[in-house]
């Protein structure tokens, strides 16, 4: 995989989902830019739990669309805020937020 998101899980997703291949990738789209959002207001309140809740939705839903870098990032913050390591964080966020866009702009153009 060279690119943000892995195309063959993608293809194989098409292929499942048909029609509603789209609507998945739009649904994904708009929840993963709403939670990537909420990550640093997260931070800065020092809610470890709704970090990891949050972090722990993104990593499902970006390793089920096959965006590999994006869910281990999301780990990482998953993974620290159940430990209560929330000083490791923010470079993190920074981090999910670059790919994000990566992502983003990857699954826009399947659109």
């Amino acid at each position: 995989m060279t690119g943000p998101v892995d195309t063959e899980t993608l293809s194989m997703l098409k292929e499942v989902m048909e029609d509603d291949f789209s609507e998945l990738i739009t649904t994904f789209l708009d929840d993963a830019a709403s939670r990537v959002g909420q990550l640093p207001s997260l931070l800065e309140q020092g809610d470890a739990k709704a970090l990891r809740l949050c972090a722990h939705s993104l990593k499902g839903s970006s390793s089920n669309l096959g965006a590999i870098v994006f869910s281990d990032l999301c780990f990482e913050i998953e993974s620290r805020a159940n430990d209560n390591q929330l000083e490791e964080i923010e470079g993190y966020i920074e981090r999910i937020e670059q790919e994000f866009l990566r992502v983003k702009s990857a699954l826009e153009k399947l659109l």
